[in-house]
This record gives C-alpha cells, sequence and structure tokens, in this order.
C-alpha cells in the first residue's frame, strides 16, 4: 500500500501543472482587439487567473461591452488558444516530477480546470502528462465553475474517492475557494505572488506564498505523507 494510504490528488491545469497562462493571454488579447478592445495588458489578464473561459468572456461582454454573443467569443479565445496550446505550453518540472511521484504510488489523480476539454486533452497530450493523469474534467462539463466546488466534486466521483480524502493543487483563489467549498484540503502555489494574502488562500491547508518557485516535489509528497498519517488537520 502506497505511504499516502486512501488520498486522491486533483490538479487544477493552468498555472499549475502548465504554464499555459502566456497562451490564454495572448489568445485573449487577440480576441479582444479584434472585437475593438486594444491595449488589454498582462496585468489586465492577472484578474481573469483561475476564472473559467466561459466565464471570463461573460465578464468581456459586460466590461467592454461587446456586441458579439459569449458563444461567438468562447469559440474565437477556445480556438486561438488551441493553437498555442500544442506547441506553445511546458510543464513546470516539479509539477512532472510530483505527477511521476504519485504514479509510482498508485496514487489516483485527476485533473480539474477551467478550460474546455479539447484545451485539456491537447495539453496533457503534448505535455506527455496524459500517461498519468487519465481522468480530467473540465468546468464546461459541470454545471458552474469555480469559485463553485462542481469540478472538484465531480472528479472525485470519477476517482471513486471520498471529497475528504482527496488533495487539491491549485494557484489561483477561485479554485482554493472552490476546493474548500468541496470539503478538499488544498496545496495553494499563487500564480501572482502578490495575490497571496487573498482571503480564499487562508483556507488552504498549505500556503506556498511564492507558488511555483516554492514548490518541491519531494517536500509536497512528504506533506502528503504527513497529511495521510493525520499530522495535517486543516
Amino acid at each position: 500500500m502506497s505511504d499516502l494510504d486512501t488520498l486522491s490528488v486533483i490538479f487544477d491545469l493552468d498555472g499549475t501543472l502548465v504554464d499555459s497562462e502566456p497562451n490564454y493571454y495572448e489568445a485573449s488579447r487577440q480576441v479582444l482587439a479584434e472585437h475593438g478592445v486594444p491595449g488589454f495588458s498582462w496585468s489586465d489578464h492577472e484578474s481573469y487567473v483561475g476564472i473559467s473561459t466561459r466565464e471570463t468572456v461573460t465578464i468581456w461582454r459586460e466590461r467592454y461591452g461587446l456586441r458579439a454573443s459569449a458563444a461567438e467569443l468562447l469559440a474565437a479565445t477556445n480556438r486561438r488558444y488551441l493553437d498555442l496550446a500544442r506547441t506553445r505550453t511546458r510543464a513546470y518540472p516539479e509539477m512532472r516530477r510530483f505527477v511521476e511521484l504519485l504514479a509510482a504510488e498508485r496514487v489516483p489523480m485527476a485533473v480539474a480546470s477551467g478550460s474546455s476539454p479539447e484545451a485539456i486533452e491537447a495539453i496533457l497530450a503534448g505535455t506527455g502528462l496524459a500517461a498519468h493523469l487519465g481522468t480530467a474534467v473540465s468546468a464546461d462539463e459541470v454545471p458552474h465553475g469555480k469559485p463553485a466546488p462542481d469540478v472538484f466534486l465531480e472528479a472525485a466521483r470519477r476517482l471513486g474517492a471520498d471529497p475528504a480524502d482527496c488533495v487539491v493543487l491549485e494557484d489561483a483563489a477561485p479554485g482554493a475557494a472552490a476546493a474548500h467549498a468541496a470539503g478538499m484540503r488544498c496545496i495553494a502555489l499563487p500564480y501572482v505572488p502578490a495575490q497571496a494574502d487573498a482571503p480564499e488562500f487562508t483556507t488552504a491547508s498549505l500556503l506556498l506564498r511564492g507558488g511555483q518557485a516554492e514548490f518541491s516535489a519531494r517536500s509536497a509528497y512528504a506533506w502528503l505523507r504527513d497529511a495521510a498519517r493525520g499530522a495535517t488537520t486543516r
């Protein structure tokens, strides 16, 4: 039996497993420019980190007064993102090592993301992570995206796991809130370290305030082992 006993691990994708936010930013910038919104900056994009694309385009329509339908904006953004994601997405090295450590111990794992099913599939295949992460849930497949708990609860259901036995890895405040709402423990590593003081991150069982720069596969595994033994109570 694994040192992690009955634990299951659920990963957010964008900004957690892979550095895909630059691709989302570029896709968003191009689509908004085409619809008469120039000058969309990286700082503008940071406010959408952790929000599903479906919800993002709905916010755009209200914020920028866009005439295109949400469906049209979603399709255009996903199309541009996929073109970028297939060739320009890299997995974080320590995250890849962590996934491989868990796979070697036969720990059940899943991905739960705000991205489309097509984007999730393309990224996991392109990075080689699909070999270990065969269970994936998109916000498009559940009624509500993060910060609602739906994607995490559906991932647990597909794994056959009790939510209380699941640990989520997340980089965004809405995802940390979703994990808490699902009754799951959370390792939070903010994609934007300046947002580490967001109230949603206070619910995390482990907060790595420096984000990916502080993440270590071995340290995360040790934390999970202690959590399985009851050393981590939150």
